[in-house]
């Protein structure tokens, strides 16, 4: 969750109020009273880092028995009343799961309002060296938030290809809330999936048609130090264990 967006988020959720947070199991909204996922609540945490709102919530409002454990898009309707939340929380979810247009209906039918996030197209469309692959490798879906429509829009396997995808250090220097994007919703919101594409030479100009809309801002310095801090990296990694513990107290790597 966007750390900028959490005060505004609070501040939409009285003391009373009841919040559900959709696929926290990673990193669980603290103050939610409800959290529902796929993953079991004992594992719960598994970013390693504190409750999305651990600065501005003491402790997990949620509990064992407060934690749904189930498919969120076996298009069964989720186990609460219509309407039964003030407020619903989903970041970092639509994105990951094999039916986002389900899980919006079900957020619309048990919410009353709520913010989703999910990452910018600029984030899953560029190039990360750590993992060899373009934006994260269980993104099923490329979403784009304009105003209060969400589209979904496969994540084509050729945005891997050279030419349709944005080089590593395009990150640098990028603002984090470039990264991602989000939507405050009270009532309602909108959302589809994109067209269906003719064919191969649609898709690819589709993902090219983005790469070109968004060329890298990385300047000739930026992007120079991006090539020595690989380097360093990869000389790093062929060290001996000895070697870099000795180099670590002498050097930045």
């Amino acid at each position: 969750m966007f750390t900028n967006n959490i005060p505004k988020i609070l501040s939409q959720i009285g003391p009373t109020d009841r919040v559900l947070d959709i696929g926290g199991w990673a990193q669980s909204f603290a103050r939610a009273d409800y959290v529902m996922d796929a993953m079991p609540y004992e594992t719960r945490g598994w970013l390693k880092q504190p409750a999305a709102s651990g600065a501005h919530v003491e402790k997990e409002h949620f509990s064992a028995a407060t934690w749904i454990q189930r498919d969120m898009c076996d298009r069964t309707p989720w186990p609460f009343e219509d309407k039964f939340f003030d407020y619903v929380v989903c970041s970092h979810t639509l994105e990951d799961i094999r039916d986002p247009l389900w899980s919006c209906s079900e957020i619309l039918r048990v919410g009353k309002r709520g913010y989703i996030e999910v990452p910018s197209k600029l984030y899953e469309f560029t190039f990360d060296p750590a993992m060899g692959m373009v934006g994260q490798p269980h993104h099923r879906w490329l979403v784009t938030i304009e105003g209060t429509r969400l589209t979904f829009e496969m994540k084509y396997h050729s945005i891997h290809k050279p030419g349709f995808h944005l080089p590593a250090y395009a990150r640098v220097g990028r603002p984090p809330e470039d990264e991602v994007q989000w939507l405050f919703w009270n009532d309602h919101f909108d959302y589809q999936e994109a067209s269906v594409p003719h064919g191969l030479e649609d898709i690819e100009n589709r993902l090219r048609s983005f790469v070109v809309a968004h060329p890298p801002r990385t300047s000739v310095a930026g992007r120079c130090r991006f090539a020595l801090s690989q380097g360093t990296q990869a000389i790093k990694k062929k060290l001996p264990k000895p070697l870099k513990r000795v180099l670590k107290k002498i050097l930045p790597l």
